[in-house]
């Protein structure tokens, strides 16, 4: 988090401010706003020892707020934090982009940081620009292949559109977008396992015709290892792509 290890919170946030002249009332008074919307009310006299790791990337974003920068850079700011964390500091991070209305450029390899907290999402793979576009529309009208298999989790499944009978080279379809029924559907499958989280549950398919698939279901399905099931893609909702990997239209 780049913080003086020998300084306290409240220290840290204003030194760029010392330096660069700033009268003390004033650093005062940008350290009491940006301290009570990142909630570091509490912890203004302690030191980066004394903190966790939640708090430092609070200290650390704090000491850019006071600057009141038109532009914002996070190079993965939710990187060293643990699951539980990144979600609350994501939902910070959230409101007060709302709050300052600033531009905020967010480098991510989390699909789900990406999602939730940008107006516009640049996709990049190897340096290469591969979509623009919010959220919503990378999920519902992904570019390539490659763009709909990085945006949505479960990610994608994707299937040789020769085993299918398809003229495409590949057929994609999102896990939420099958549906299993034990009795007859499009592809007849094997489950492999269940993974069952509450909310919905994941089942993961060995078919006939597709390989190994993964089935999103909303609420809970008992499903055991080696039954029978079989999944069928809803037809509006499944993507075909060329040897090039970009979607056919």
């Amino acid at each position: 988090y780049a913080l003086y290890p020998h300084l306290t919170v409240k220290n840290n946030m204003g030194l760029g401010l010392k330096q660069a002249g700033t009268p003390a009332a004033e650093i005062d008074r940008r350290i009491g706003i940006a301290s009570s919307m990142l909630s570091l009310e509490p912890y203004l006299a302690r030191r980066p020892a004394e903190l966790s790791g939640g708090q430092r990337q609070r200290v650390a974003i704090g000491r850019a707020v006071v600057r009141e920068p038109k532009l914002f850079l996070f190079d993965e700011p939710l990187s060293n934090l643990d699951a539980a964390l990144r979600v609350n500091t994501r939902l910070e991070i959230a409101q007060l982009h709302r709050r300052l209305k600033a531009t905020m450029i967010y480098v991510t390899h989390d699909q789900v940081e990406a999602m939730t907290l940008a107006d516009k999402i640049v996709v990049l793979n190897a340096g290469k620009i591969e979509q623009i576009g919010g959220p919503m529309e990378l999920y519902n009208s992904p570019a390539n292949e490659f763009v709909a298999g990085f945006i949505g989790s479960p990610k994608m499944n994707f299937v040789d559109g020769a085993r299918l009978g398809e003229t495409a080279k590949t057929i994609g379809v999102r896990p939420e977008h099958l549906t299993v029924d034990a009795k007859s559907g499009a592809w007849k499958g094997t489950v492999v396992h269940a993974e069952h989280l509450g909310a919905d549950t994941n089942l993961y398919l060995d078919c006939e015709k597709a390989g190994l698939i993964t089935v999103r279901i909303f609420g809970v399905y008992n499903a055991e290892p080696g039954a029978t099931l079989y999944a069928t893609p809803d037809p509006a909702k499944t993507y075909r792509f060329g040897a090039d990997g970009k979607v056919l239209k």
